[in-house]
């Protein structure tokens, strides 16, 4: 089909400062052939409110208690009807009008084995300015992948038969599900990058994998995806990552925070990397 249905599905929980601008981004879409699918936790601070106003934007729509992000998720799987899918956050939103309409020609194209294609995101600070791009050509992420989660799972597109295959998101995860479902796939298979498209803006700040509180986890559930898809040992860059994670927690008991945030990004320009730190 030239013109597939994309399904785009949104788990929100207490988010009404960003939810309205999520679903703008994808109200405004020129891409006609498309749906979104939003599963609320059962929010408590006017989320719902806007969720009523919007309700003619979306082709499904829930607010219960869940079990968290992947237990969000896996109810909007049983209800999208789309030939390629793609999870949103209510902190992200769709980096202009035209994503879609980019995003599909491309799609077509891919041979039905090609289960996975992804773009790039912009990072954002939470005031909205832009930090850096992420996303980069699977050749040069494939090995790490197998590691740590090196593609950005906004920008990421499912075909729906990848879920046929793999089956659904494990609910026991708290953050590192999303890299545990593609590894199940991506372990063996390729996924395919789409150079030029910026899929959307990911803002720092709200997610619950960017808060570093969670760093820890994210990386421990890491390497239990790594255990449950047949990969024995973690890998150079996941001991890699352990051992920045150690320094960083060093750093932050020794000089405080604003110090620790300085002193990061001044090794970020002495790798020749633009600062993070000290804008999120």
């Amino acid at each position: 089909m030239d013109t597939p249905l994309i399904s785009v599905v949104v788990a929100v929980f207490n988010a009404r400062a960003t939810l309205q601008q999520c679903v703008d981004g994808f109200a405004s879409q020129t891409y006609a052939n498309k749906e979104l699918v939003v599963i609320d936790g059962g929010s408590t601070d006017g989320t719902v409110e806007i969720l009523r106003r919007n309700q003619e934007t979306f082709a499904y729509w829930i607010s219960e208690p869940d079990r968290g992000i992947y237990s969000a998720w896996n109810k909007a799987l049983r209800q999208c009807r789309g030939d390629w899918i793609c999870f949103l956050g209510a902190d992200d939103y769709f980096w202009d009008d035209q994503v879609l309409a980019r995003l599909v020609p491309r799609l077509v194209e891919l041979p039905p084995q090609l289960r996975v294609a992804y773009g790039s995101i912009m990072i954002v600070s939470a005031s909205g300015e832009d930090v850096h791009p992420f996303g980069g050509p699977w050749p040069q992420v494939r090995t790490r992948f197998r590691q740590l989660m090196s593609i950005p799972h906004q920008a990421t597109m499912h075909r729906r038969s990848l879920f046929d295959r793999h089956g659904m998101f494990d609910e026991s995860f708290r953050i590192a599900g999303d890299h545990e479902l593609l590894l199940r796939e991506l372990k063996s298979a390729d996924a395919c990058f789409l150079p030029d498209i910026i899929v959307a803006a990911m803002r720092q700040g709200g997610g619950i994998s960017t808060t570093p509180s969670n760093a820890w986890t994210v990386l421990f559930e890491t390497r239990r995806a790594q255990r449950l898809n047949g990969i024995r040992w973690p890998g150079v860059l996941w001991l890699a990552a352990i051992g920045r994670l150690c320094l960083r927690w060093i750093l932050w008991s020794t000089l405080g925070e604003r110090r620790t945030r300085r002193a990061l990004d001044v090794g970020r320009r002495l790798m020749g990397l633009p600062p993070f730190w000290t804008r999120t």
